[in-house]
């Protein structure tokens, strides 16, 4: 989706890292996971931002700066690297994963981006992963269906 709305590669590998950490520490939050502390908010109000800027991504606002490099999200006020994304994404979905962006790129351009941008979290709840509710569902590996995303690329047209 990054891609779709004008970020180039590397950029949107480390939006898209950044906005799955979000969501992954939601979810942790919502199940008693992940759970914020004093300790932890005086620390981050302690930091310093820097040049830091919001990204609006899928319902989130990601902070990002601008680097040598282009655009990056960053963690505790680091960019996050998209070599390292490109190399966890390759791990997950080894020989697929040609096949995986192909698919989330039609889908993606199956819309205008201003509709992408207003419906791309609703699509991604349509097809991704399905795992168990709960601590029980939490790290869970899902079977990712490409012939959903095909079918949703179809169906917004």
């Amino acid at each position: 989706m990054a891609e779709r709305l004008g970020f180039k590669h590397d950029e949107a590998l480390s939006l898209g890292k950044a906005l799955a950490g979000l969501n992954a520490q939601s979810k942790g939050r919502r199940l008693g996971i992940f759970k914020p502390t004093p300790k932890g908010l005086k620390k981050v109000r302690e930091g310093e931002r820097g040049e830091e800027f919001w990204v609006a991504l899928l319902g989130r606002a990601l902070p990002a700066v601008n680097t040598g490099q282009g655009v990056r999200a960053v963690v505790k006020s680091k960019p996050i690297q998209p070599d390292g994304v490109e190399r966890y994404l390759e791990g997950k979905f080894g020989d697929a994963l040609p096949r995986v962006r192909k698919a989330m790129m039609e889908l993606a351009y199956a819309l205008d981006t201003d509709e992408l941008a207003q419906r791309g979290f609703g699509l991604y709840e349509q097809f991704r992963p399905q795992i168990s509710e709960g601590i029980g569902g939490w790290g869970a590996k899902g079977e990712l269906d490409l012939g959903r995303i095909a079918k949703l690329a179809l169906q917004t047209h």
